[in-house]
């Protein structure tokens, strides 16, 4: 049984312990590890079974659309992304990706945008998709080539996108693509494109250590209605960088459940196991190690709900949520490790819930904003900050 103190600390309120009470209930009756070979089939199964019983709601802004608030709760998010990651990983993307490839209308949408997409996302009748990447862009966004060319009463898009989640059964995506207002970043604008678009295919669909529907995109003349622009022409990157950070807090939430499930796997597996006249808790190495292991978890859950407590007080939290992602990405990659080392070699057998959670997690390290990346981030705000303070 996972450790729950964490929801006592100050960061929580009343809602947010009887939301994750609740989930937790229905997870363990809903929803299992195990996903099956098709992939697709069970992501559209799970958002359904997510939008029908209600927690989609969270994932939108706007009591109108369905949301369950009118501002996205992001303590709520990483509650729901942690508690879901716990049960399956599948299901914490199913939930995630429908806040992401949302959030940028919940944030940037028309009233009309918001009424067509957003209670649809939320009912899970459609499924979102967030497309940024591109093939020579991932980190460095003002690399973009995909271009939107102005063309009558709308935009003819042209190039390719990379690395899209949700890519190939999503309904809609929001496409970031250059309108050159400006060089490098500030030239870019975002639309929502919809899966049925002339001009629009799925080039590829790409296999990944952990399954999930993944693709490739490309845009051939695809023209799209200036009504689907979110935003202004030139705010793309804005628009961009907005909604990742709403949901970069919940990547290091998802670890956390991550963490948390491997953590329960090696508690038992140490008590249970018998080497040697005893049991494997017993031995002071791994004593040692769980110790190691309990600690970074802590330490990454209060880093993550500092961030999304600091969101929700409406304060920047840029470094905070930069800090948050990378640590507990990091651990919970060191945590997984040591409990697949503690159930030696059934720890690397196929669909062990230890060796699902080494695949799993490997790529919460890249997407989203690479390790890397979270320490320039840091490093930026540390200095824009020192610069500051001799002004």
């Amino acid at each position: 049984m996972a450790d729950k103190s964490y929801l006592d600390w100050p960061f929580m309120a009343a809602q947010h312990r009887e939301l994750e009470a609740a989930l937790d209930r229905w997870a363990s009756e809903s929803i299992s590890q195990e996903h099956g070979t098709d992939v697709d089939a069970a992501c559209r199964h799970l958002v359904r079974q997510l939008g029908e019983a209600g927690w989609l709601r969270h994932a939108i802004g706007g009591t109108r659309y369905g949301g369950a608030l009118d501002v996205i709760d992001t303590r709520a998010i990483c509650l729901i992304r942690e508690t879901l990651a716990r049960h399956s990983g599948l299901a914490d993307f199913a939930f995630a990706m429908q806040g992401l490839g949302s959030g940028a209308i919940t944030l940037f949408g028309s009233e009309d945008q918001k009424e067509r997409y957003l209670t649809r996302v939320a009912e899970g009748e459609a499924i979102a998709a967030f497309a940024l990447s591109e093939p020579e862009a991932g980190s460095d966004v003002a690399a973009m080539q995909c271009v939107a060319v102005e063309d009558g009463q709308g935009y003819v898009l042209n190039g390719e996108k990379t690395w899209i989640s949700n890519g190939g059964i999503a309904d809609f995506y929001v496409v970031f693509a250059r309108t050159g207002e400006a060089p490098g970043a500030r030239g870019i604008s975002a639309f929502v494109v919809d899966a049925d678009t002339p001009g629009f295919e799925i080039a590829e669909r790409i296999n990944v250590i952990a399954p999930h529907p993944l693709a490739r995109l490309r845009f051939a003349n695809c023209r799209v209605p200036a009504s689907c622009r979110l935003g202004q022409q030139g705010q793309g990157f804005k628009v961009a960088m907005a909604t990742l950070d709403i949901f970069r807090t919940s990547v290091a939430a998802a670890a956390l459940g991550f963490a948390r499930r491997a953590m329960d796997e090696a508690l038992a597996r140490a008590r249970s196991r018998k080497m040697f006249g005893q049991s494997l808790s017993d031995f002071q190495l791994t004593q040692a190690k769980l110790a190691q292991m309990a600690t970074g978890i802590d330490a990454s859950a209060l880093l993550t709900y500092r961030a999304a407590w600091q969101r929700d007080q409406g304060q920047k939290v840029t470094r905070e949520a930069a800090m948050a992602k990378m640590t507990a990405t990091e651990t919970a990659q060191q945590v997984i490790d040591a409990a697949v080392q503690l159930f030696g070699g059934l720890g690397v057998v196929s669909e062990q819930p230890v060796e699902r959670l080494y695949r799993e997690i490997r790529s919460l390290r890249i997407y989203e904003g690479a390790t890397e990346v979270q320490q320039l981030i840091i490093a930026r705000e540390l200095l824009r900050d020192a610069a500051g303070s001799k002004t």
